[in-house]
């Protein structure tokens, strides 16, 4: 049996490369306003099993699950809504949060 520090830092490192792979598209979605080539549909999926890995660390009152799942769910989540808003807004959204002030991309 593996000793429980060692879980709970496989854990943390586990969520901590998820939370590292989404933060990326997500700034630069920010910066550019550049959607083009992402799949809608991935997109989905993906909020969905962040939901739901959200939903089982929570049942498990399990922070190692909770944190990184809760942050990628946040990041992916902004990234399924860029996709639905028209270039203008989300080159206002981008201006809000503290992106490039130039103009949007399809």
């Amino acid at each position: 049996m593996i000793h429980f520090p060692l879980l709970t830092m496989l854990g943390a490192a586990a969520g901590a490369m998820s939370i590292a792979s989404f933060a990326p598209q997500a700034w630069k979605v920010i910066t550019t306003q550049d959607v083009s080539g992402m799949s809608i549909s991935m997109y989905w999926f993906t909020v969905a099993t962040f939901g739901l890995w959200l939903t089982y660390g929570i049942l498990l009152s399990n922070w190692a699950l909770i944190i990184p799942n809760f942050i990628c769910l946040i990041l992916a989540t902004f990234i399924l809504c860029m996709l639905f808003v028209s270039p203008r807004r989300r080159a206002e959204i981008a201006r809000k949060i503290g992106g490039n002030k130039t103009s949007a991309k399809s």
